[in-house]
């Protein structure tokens, strides 16, 4: 395989069962959190422990042997799967947290919303440099959260070596935004 896998490679080996089995699981949420906004609920595919384990081991699938040291989730749905991950591809866990989440010494990345800004953090020991990191989140939209994350992780001196997410929604730039070949989503929309 590739350094950076690409989104081919990520559904390639699994069959239609896995991905229509979680699509099935998926509870879509109108309006929440506000008005116009259709979220996908991932607790059902959580709740069931056999398609969760399947689902993981999809997730980290395409960065087998891509020598992981880290595994940088993001808060807080990406703890659910980036914790299991980690674990999977024998590697170390770090999360990144909103400003004030974190009980030691921090770095702060600043990203824009739509109204306003947020940020991020990390311990300042969450990656070392060189390390080889995989960022993992439940969600691809915009990738201004994931591409915060990536910031963090660089400028601690550690390399991103792909992004794993559940779901990416297409029809948004995050795949553009974070680089096509290093994004890899296990259902797209």
């Amino acid at each position: 395989m590739s350094p950076n896998p690409s989104p081919s490679l990520f559904t390639a080996g699994h069959d239609a069962t896995l991905l229509d089995e979680v699509k099935n699981r998926l509870r879509d949420v109108p309006d929440f959190p506000k008005p116009g906004i259709l979220f996908k609920d991932v607790t059902p595919v959580l709740a069931d422990p056999h398609l969760f384990h399947r689902v993981v081991d999809a997730m980290a699938a395409p960065f087998r042997g891509q020598r992981i040291d880290r595994v940088v989730a993001v808060e807080s749905r990406g703890f659910l799967f980036g914790a299991p991950i980690a674990l999977t591809l024998h590697a170390g866990f770090a999360p990144a947290r909103k400003p004030g989440k974190l009980p030691w010494r921090t770095r702060t990345e600043r990203y824009a919303l739509e109204y306003g800004e947020d940020g991020l953090q990390l311990h300042e020991d969450a990656v070392g440099r060189g390390d080889r990191v995989l960022i993992v989140d439940d969600l691809l939209a915009t990738g201004g959260t994931a591409q915060a994350t990536q910031r963090l992780v660089t400028a601690l001196g550690a390399e991103v070596v792909g992004y794993s997410f559940l779901i990416s929604l297409d029809f948004l730039p995050g795949r553009e935004r974070l680089g096509r070949d290093k994004v890899c989503a296990l259902l797209s929309y």
